[in-house]
């Protein structure tokens, strides 16, 4: 009888991500039963920080960020894909991306995870509460502020979310951040974007920045004082029944121009491989198995994964019971930012969000918002060259 073979993996703590990752475990075990997979997870903000380095050189399988690529690049920490999977496989992967999901884990002409889970800031709401107050969903900015009057929004306001949303901001105004290496973005559409910003962060309760999107979410669902959100990473779990004590129904966002919507930055998350695995073959093939779209349509949404394979965003089943979430937000998926995956963005995206944050709480000068984020992004592309 061969010796079992032990794979640990590491993924975040929450529903979309820890359970979908056990319950393919489970099943992945039985197929193959000389295999054994044990998920840790760690918290929303641990995830968006801690060196996949370090949690590679302790575990196998590791659900990663797509900001990490160009680190995992330069450190090889984790496999080059493209080395162990068809080229049929891969090509089924790329021709069903959902937006740039496939594209953001490339880097340097090497695919550094398989994307598991696609999503991107996108607005919800509790139609209950608009109906109670007589209203509806907002179209322009000048609706949302005029709602943001009647204390009825909210948004994810902790550093990172911030950030991902200036960045909707700067996008929607017609400009893509850190398209240049000394400047985050022009002044015009920085100034802009900050003030616009600035002037809906006013309207809303000083609770928000200290919640992530799933803190927003649960704020909204537990409470009764919340009706809309314009723009927090989308998650399915709270439009399926029997997951929250309300349900929310996601939509895609406001217009700034009447011609197009909001622009949002690309979230999501991939599963890779660490370097250090001693049984390659094998967590290669389980990571195969969850980012195939069998297992994606299948056993992964129905344990709470929110899927990266554009067959389960168009499937007819899973927007059945997650009242229509995936075709809803589908077109906001597509026109998503893609951000900077370099070796020293990381750096940056660390930090940048409290220079953000401190100006949407306490106002202050534009233009010195932006010299400190071109400050630091100058010196997180010096990074990359160390």
């Amino acid at each position: 009888m061969s010796d079992k073979i032990s794979l640990k993996g590491i993924t975040w703590n929450h529903s979309r991500g820890f359970t979908p990752m056990v319950a393919t475990a489970q099943r992945f075990s039985e197929l193959n039963p000389s295999v054994e997979i044990i998920w840790e997870k760690r918290s929303l903000q641990a995830f968006a920080d801690f060196s996949i380095q370090e949690l590679a050189e302790r575990f196998d399988l590791l659900v990663i960020d797509h900001p990490w690529a160009g680190f995992a690049a330069k450190t090889g920490s984790i496999l080059p894909l493209d080395k162990y999977f068809t080229k049929d496989y891969l090509k089924d992967q790329e021709d069903n991306t959902v937006g740039h999901s496939y594209e953001s884990y490339s880097y340097d002409g090497h695919q550094w995870a398989l994307p598991i889970d696609a999503a991107t800031p996108v607005a919800a709401c509790r139609p209950d509460l608009l109906e109670q107050h007589g209203l509806a969903l907002p179209k322009t900015f000048e609706d949302l502020l005029n709602l943001a009057d009647k204390g009825l929004v909210a948004f994810a306001g902790i550093p990172i979310d911030v950030l991902m949303n200036f960045y909707t901001f700067c996008c929607s105004l017609g400009e893509d951040p850190c398209q240049q290496e000394d400047l985050i973005i022009s002044s015009d559409i920085g100034i802009a974007a900050l003030r616009m910003y600035r002037e809906l962060a006013s309207k809303i309760h000083p609770d928000n920045f200290k919640r992530n999107p799933i803190q927003t979410y649960e704020a909204m669902t537990l409470g009764d004082d919340i009706a809309y959100c314009p723009f927090a990473y989308g998650y399915s779990n709270y439009s399926r029944k029997g997951y929250a004590r309300k349900l929310l129904h996601f939509h895609d966002m406001i217009s700034l121009n009447g011609r197009s919507n909001l622009r949002s930055t690309l979230g999501g998350t991939g599963l890779a491989v660490s370097s250090a695995c001693k049984h390659i073959e094998m967590a290669v093939k389980y990571a195969g198995y969850v980012a195939s779209p069998f297992w994606q349509q299948g056993l992964f949404f129905e344990n709470g994964g929110q899927p990266g394979h554009l067959s389960a965003w168009t499937d007819a089943e899973v927007n059945h019971r997650s009242n229509d979430f995936f075709v809803n937000t589908l077109p906001a998926l597509q026109r998503a930012f893609l951000r900077p995956r370099y070796h020293g963005h990381m750096f940056f995206q660390d930090h940048a969000g409290d220079i953000v944050r401190d100006y949407l709480m306490m106002g202050g000068s534009e233009i010195s918002v932006l010299e400190k984020l071109n400050s630091l992004y100058v010196e997180s592309r010096t990074l990359q060259l160390s």
